[in-house]
């Protein structure tokens, strides 16, 4: 046995053992939090320091050194939980300050390889000010907090690396992660590609508007932006250059409909159940609540895609491009099965989300065992099976030092109150106008977004400017979704745009005329948000289904208006027009 296979059967055990162990979870009784979340830590922490490594053999090197000490200290929390649950976060001796202060260099760094340098930064930022804060003058210092409650709290309590936000990383995110994995494994990613061509293809632009759908079921299961581009641009975007589709076009509709993956229901973004744990409210009120909104971001999107097609002349998909209705319905099972049972036990019983996504996963893992052709293969399950794990595996990684790392920053804020002071200048500087306040969180979220993960800014950008939102009159649900929007704003915007640089990548074509192209077609992700404040029964179509019905028309016809204004070749006093009516439509008679 060759070195390779001996690293890729280490790499696998090491996925299985991850996958099975967020799945065990589920389905065990309540284990203590300074067990089961040091654990997720330490199975996350060889996906980004070893098996990630890349470059010099120093910085691999060096991972490997990180990995070990933090796979060391999160064993040594796991094991000796009980004993420093009775210090009540405060640690005094020389071994707990170096696990303490180790394990957040550990945390920082794995988010610095894992997502870049701005989070950690930031956390970097949060940590020193825990630590010096009291000799800031005026309203921003703080009294001072003793180094060793600081440490201590953070790492051996539950109000940093344990906290909330790393336990809906453990027990909700990573089952979630797990689903999509499964079901994208087999012929569920050509399922949904099947439908969507057979929905869209014979439309004006039909390779276009294909890339919007299947970019909103695929997403519906990744909740991954930059995942969405990839995977669902490799096929659309070589299509919709061959029609002659010009290129930035192609790249601009890949990167804003990829970008609503993280909003559309029924998986969306790790952000959803974050904020799950923070409004503690059951996923399916999360769910239900951003449905009619993400489905504005989609038909502005297919709205924006239209225009753009009538300017263009762009034609329909041919017919041999199209899959028979056979073949869709060969393929639906694929994804349908699982899908059915998440939404009939969310739905219809009683049970967790977290328990109605691990039967979903069961569902998808046996239909690893049959292609599309209806034949049956152990071999390709085994290998099937071997890629979900994987992929769930690096994925549930890649979120874990996202989430942990912004649990430093939420540790400091509630420890110093920082976040209350900032809520306070939110407040002052708004004068108690609520749209103000609105302006001013939309501007720091898109700040914010340019470098830290959408995830990130939402939780930072939600702590310190949710409660001064709650304050002026939105509800909590409110709040928390315009936040979770707008932190998806960078995806698209310059300078940053992460969708745009991957689509314009994969496109070959410039990425500024896709900027350009792409803010044009993502209007909804500028107005919806601020559409659901003015109408909030948007957010309710379950207990008041006229209302939000009737806000969704009125919404839908208002994007409509703006997108004409901006992408429609009209005279400018009728641009100009359509532009005003379409903020009419959404923002008067609004149903607050």
């Amino acid at each position: 046995m060759n070195l390779p296979s001996i690293k890729y059967s280490a790499t696998l055990l090491l996925a299985v053992v991850c996958t099975c162990y967020h799945l065990y979870l589920i389905f065990t009784g309540l284990i203590p939090n300074l067990l089961s979340r040091p654990i997720h830590l330490g199975l996350a922490l060889p996906w980004v320091f070893v098996i990630g490594a890349k470059g010099s053999p120093w910085k691999k090197i060096t991972g490997l050194m990180i990995c070990i000490f933090g796979i060391y200290s999160c064993s040594y929390i796991a094991l000796n939980r009980n004993q420093l649950a009775d210090q009540y976060g405060y640690i005094d001796t020389l071994q707990h300050y170096i696990i303490a202060i180790g394990l957040i260099i550990v945390v920082l760094e794995m988010a610095r390889r894992a997502v870049k340098l701005a989070l950690p930064t930031v956390a970097v930022i949060a940590l020193l000010y825990g630590l010096f804060g009291q000799y800031l003058p005026g309203e921003f210092g703080h009294p001072g907090l003793p180094p060793g409650s600081l440490l201590g709290t953070l790492v051996i309590a539950e109000g940093g690396l344990w906290g909330p936000l790393t336990g809906v990383s453990v027990n909700v995110v990573a089952i979630f992660v797990i689903l999509g994995a499964f079901i994208g494994a087999g012929e569920g990613g050509a399922s949904f590609m099947a439908l969507a061509t057979k929905l869209a293809g014979r439309y004006r632009a039909g390779a276009a508007k294909v890339s919007v759908l299947s970019s909103a079921f695929f997403g519906s299961i990744s909740g991954s932006a930059s995942a969405n581009v990839a995977s669902t641009g490799a096929i659309t975007l070589p299509t919709m250059k061959r029609l002659g589709y010009p290129a930035s076009f192609a790249a601009a509709v890949e990167a804003v409909a990829s970008s609503g993956g993280q909003i559309m229901p029924p998986l969306m973004g790790a952000g959803a159940f974050v904020m799950m744990e923070l409004l503690r409210l059951p996923y399916i009120d999360i769910m239900t609540a951003a449905l009619l909104p993400a489905t504005l971001f989609f038909l502005g999107t297919w709205i924006g895609t239209d225009l753009f097609a009538r300017r263009y002349g762009l034609l329909a998909m041919t017919e041999d491009e199209i899959p028979s209705t056979r073949r869709v319905i060969r393929l639906a099972p694929f994804f349908m099965i699982p899908f059915s049972l998440m939404l009939s036990i969310l739905f219809f019983t009683a049970y967790t989300p977290q328990f109605a996504a691990a039967i979903a996963i069961f569902s998808a893992a046996g239909l690893l065992i049959v292609n599309e052709e209806m034949e049956f293969s152990l071999k390709m399950w085994f290998e099937r099976c071997s890629t979900a794990c994987l992929n769930a595996a690096k994925q549930i990684a890649m979120i874990a030092s996202i989430i942990i790392c912004a649990g430093l920053i939420i540790g400091v804020l509630n420890m110093t109150g920082l976040g209350i002071k900032v809520t306070s200048i939110i407040l002052g500087l708004a004068g108690g106008k609520l749209w103000i306040a609105l302006l001013l969180t939309a501007v720091a979220c898109l700040i914010l977004g340019m470098e830290v993960p959408t995830t990130a800014a939402y939780i930072i950008c939600v702590s310190v400017a949710g409660p001064a939102l709650q304050q002026l009159g939105l509800a909590p649900l409110q709040a928390h979704l315009f936040v979770f929007w707008y932190a998806l704003l960078s995806t698209i915007t310059p300078p940053v745009c992460g969708t745009v640089f991957i689509a314009a990548g994969m496109a070959q074509t410039p990425w500024v005329p896709v900027a350009g192209q792409a803010m044009r077609l993502g209007l909804g992700l500028y107005f919806v948000p601020l559409s659901f404040i003015a109408n909030p029964y948007l957010l309710h179509p379950v207990t008041n289904p006229f209302w939000a019905g009737i806000a969704f028309v009125k919404i839908g016809f208002g994007l409509w208006l703006l997108g004409k204004s901006l992408i429609a070749e009209d005279p400018l006093i009728k641009r100009i027009l359509s532009f005003l009516a379409g903020l009419a439509a959404i923002f008067l008679f609004g149903n607050s």
